[in-house]
């Protein structure tokens, strides 16, 4: 920056910067539990275990056995199906209740936004476990059928299998969705909104056209947020899923708890972060061409 004196000379100011050494804490931090871990969990995925541990034998086969067995790469590509699944119904059912609350005005929006964190007071296992009582044979839904003449005899299907695994991640992780969706709604221009009613356009158009691309960003957060939850759940499909209902994050886990198979729970982890990566950098790249072709930055 130049600045001019009094007796017509120039004096170069230079803008005080951030020193470099304040930036150390947390780049020690993120190298010592992100960056060491997952390069020690790629390092173990190319290992050897046995009865008697897990050897440093660089070796590809638990990589091999991922891919080849049906059982592994079917539970990868359905825990990528359910996660989509999870997505979707979280984003349809989280819209509605971000816009209603940001429609709310003074004591009302703050009820609403309680009412809203009020379920997530309670530990994660306690809100999936909840859905027990709730779907069970003797379950809450079971006795309300049945007391009103719907059905005769209680219903089995309703719990251990993949749809009450689904009804479970919806549940636990629509704050996730509904919060950065209220965030990007609460942020829009409602004069944008008005001149839109006002030149004739109907609640749909000024939803599609206005709303919706004026509120993605908190979209595209909630979207990313629980596809990634969905993707490493594991006490949802535990406690709801049963046999039929186990997903990916599981049946990594039952390799170190239950096999004792480091080296290839390690293997199973590294595809899924791979995958994983994968997926969000086609996404990006597919967002940024789509912005080049409507005109955005």
């Amino acid at each position: 920056m130049n600045v001019g004196t009094a007796m017509g000379q120039t004096v170069t100011v230079k803008p005080i910067g951030r020193p470099a050494w304040l930036l150390a804490p947390g780049v020690l931090w993120l190298f010592l539990f992100m960056i060491v871990p997952v390069a020690f969990m790629v390092a173990v995925s190319f290992w050897s275990s046995g009865y008697f541990g897990t050897k440093p034998d660089f070796t590809f086969k638990n990589y091999l056995k991922l891919f080849q067995s049906p059982l592994y790469s079917g539970q990868l590509i359905k825990t990528l199906r359910i996660s989509l699944e999870v997505t979707l119904l979280s984003l349809l059912l989280s819209y509605p209740i971000a816009y209603f609350i940001s429609r709310g005005r003074g004591a009302l929006k703050i009820v609403l936004l309680l009412l809203l964190f009020l379920p997530f007071w309670a530990s994660y296992v306690v809100r999936a476990f909840v859905w027990l009582p709730i779907l069970g044979r003797n379950g809450v839904l079971n006795s309300l059928l049945i007391g009103m003449g719907v059905i005769d005899t209680p219903i089995d299907g309703l719990l251990y299998n993949e749809g009450a695994v689904l009804v479970g991640l919806v549940y636990v992780y629509t704050l996730f969705m509904t919060l950065p969706i209220y965030l990007s709604i609460e942020r829009i221009d409602k004069r944008l909104i008005e001149a839109a009613s006002d030149l004739g356009a109907r609640p749909f158009s000024i939803f599609w056209r206005v709303m919706l691309p004026l509120s993605w960003p908190g979209v595209v957060s909630g979207c990313i947020m629980v596809f990634l939850l969905t993707l490493s759940a594991y006490v949802t499909p535990q406690l709801l899923g049963g046999p039929k209902g186990i997903l990916y994050g599981n049946v990594i886990a039952s390799q170190f708890l239950g096999n004792n198979d480091w080296a290839f729970g390690s293997a199973l982890a590294v595809a899924l972060v791979l995958i994983t990566l994968l997926l969000f950098v086609l996404l990006g790249r597919k967002m940024k061409i789509e912005q080049v072709f409507t005109g955005g930055a």
